[in-house]
């Protein structure tokens, strides 16, 4: 019986040295990112800074870019569970505005990854190009806010595109601010609410015809 319990406790033991590891990588990445610049630090600066070697960083992260948005599974993954949860008669842009009040703005790591994107014309490129998986999570979603619609109904994505697009420009907004600084949470939502009113007339206006 104590080998079983043994056996039970080191799997969670390992994976939590692990993410414990995974997070120092990014931790401290994200230091010298808002430090020396994204495109002056590599990945050798980043792993002598985390103590371990090169192959290591390698093992949790592909690129520098991969260890920048190493957020995204996580909140992509929080996004489709509360688009799945959402209760019954909310839309898919209830739950959206649900998902996006729901960022801690007071997290450091979060506010230092904001202004190292928001300084970055590439980074905010590559933060857009990676949009895809939301945009194919709210196309499921809007697709069943308008009666399960098939595939070959092209409503759910040219909505879903728009959804993506116009949350990519506030995003970028509020990275920037006007002076290169992100504008404050209460400000960024309500101009987060503007768009969606937007986006749920044009929504409900669809689910009536």
């Amino acid at each position: 019986m104590e080998i079983s319990d043994v056996s039970l406790v080191k799997p969670g033991l390992r994976e939590r040295k692990k993410q414990q590891t995974r997070e120092r990588i990014a931790s401290v990445a994200l230091a010298l990112f808002a430090e020396r610049g994204y495109d002056h630090t590599t990945l050798a600066e980043i792993a002598e800074a985390a103590d371990v070697s090169p192959r290591t960083i390698f093992a949790y992260y592909q690129s520098k870019e991969d260890i920048l948005f190493c957020d995204e599974p996580l909140m992509y993954e929080r996004l489709e569970r509360m688009l799945r949860e959402r209760p019954a008669g909310a839309t898919t842009v209830d739950a959206l505005r649900e998902f996006i009040a729901s960022f801690d703005e007071s997290d450091e790591q979060n506010v230092l990854r904001k202004r190292i994107i928001g300084a970055s014309e590439g980074l905010r490129l590559s933060e857009r190009a990676r949009s895809a998986p939301m945009e194919e999570l709210v196309t499921a979603s809007i697709a069943r806010d308008l009666g399960d619609v098939g595939p070959d109904d092209i409503r759910p994505r040219l909505i879903a595109a728009s959804v993506t697009a116009a949350f990519g420009a506030v995003r970028e907004r509020l990275q920037q601010g006007e002076a290169g600084e992100p504008i404050p949470h209460e400000e960024a939502l309500e101009i987060l609410d503007q768009v969606l009113e937007f986006l749920r007339g044009g929504l409900e206006a669809l689910q009536r015809s």
